[in-house]
């Protein structure tokens, strides 16, 4: 948990980086559109730490919000719940076998990795800055 709650506040600074005006640019006609891909990373994070408290899978879909500022304010309730969720789990929950879409089976602490990987992947290493100097700021520079 401590490298989801370290993560959070850049995923949000990366989100809330979307202009508003552009949340609906897609770099391809086949690609998701920057708002629709900021859903599916707060959204999947979600459905990783909820089917770790849980012990399975809800596939369900929230509906969609609008703007890159609403995705934030969701991702910041969605995740303190979650959080909330996790810290009362015991070993043997952590432990216990999730199935995933009848894909693969692994313990319950597998999918915090899993989560945590897939929104580091969705959210890339581009502007904002969130670990240093990046290819973006740097290039800002005179």
């Amino acid at each position: 948990m401590p490298a989801y709650v370290h993560e959070h506040p850049l995923t949000k600074s990366v989100i809330a980086a979307i202009p508003a005006v552009n949340a609906d640019y897609k770099p391809a006609d086949v690609a998701r559109s920057a708002l629709e891909l900021a859903w599916h990373i707060v959204t999947a994070e979600h459905r990783f730490l909820n089917a770790v408290a849980a012990g399975a899978f809800d596939l369900s879909a929230p509906v969609p919000p609008k703007t890159p500022s609403d995705v934030v304010s969701w991702y910041s309730a969605a995740f303190a719940a979650d959080v909330e969720k996790l810290q009362t789990l015991t070993g043997e929950q952590l432990l216990k076998p999730i199935d995933s879409r009848g894909l693969f089976t692994l313990p319950a602490h597998a999918f915090l990795l899993s989560g945590l990987s897939h929104t580091i992947h969705h959210r890339g290493p581009r502007a904002p800055a969130i670990y240093g100097e990046s290819y973006d700021s740097r290039q800002a520079c005179p």
